[in-house]
């Protein structure tokens, strides 16, 4: 049984893992009267943020689809929040919605655009 070790009353203590199972795989469509959407993690170089590794980063949401899970792409707290640029969001949500494997619900922001120059309306509807 693998034990990892966690902070717990201001003291290191360890805590034992439950025996390793796989996740079951969703053989049949998911239940339709509620759809749970993973704010996913994205694999990218520490240190080049805007660098993506699509592929391992694709994977994973593979995973999560066939798990039954939504994808929640390019979320604020989840990636934007975490320093992934306007255009790398942008790159991933193309890559992820064409994946085709599952549901996808994806952040809209409007942090690409020049904060020193006041925005219209029609600047927010087309950022």
């Amino acid at each position: 049984m693998k034990k990892i070790r966690l902070p717990l009353d201001g003291q290191i203590s360890e805590y034992r893992l439950n025996d390793e199972a796989p996740w079951p795989t969703s053989p049949t469509p998911a239940p339709r009267s509620r759809m749970v959407y993973a704010a996913a993690h994205v694999v990218i170089d520490p240190l080049q943020p805007d660098v993506l590794d699509i592929e391992a980063t694709l994977a994973f949401r593979r995973h999560l689809w066939s798990l039954g899970f939504g994808v929640a792409e390019a979320m604020d707290t989840a990636q934007r929040g975490m320093g992934l640029s306007w255009i790398t969001a942008r790159d991933l949500i193309r890559a992820s919605a064409g994946e085709r494997k599952g549901e996808i619900a994806c952040g809209a922001n409007t942090d690409q655009l020049d904060p020193t120059v006041p925005a219209t309306l029609d600047d927010v509807i087309r950022a």
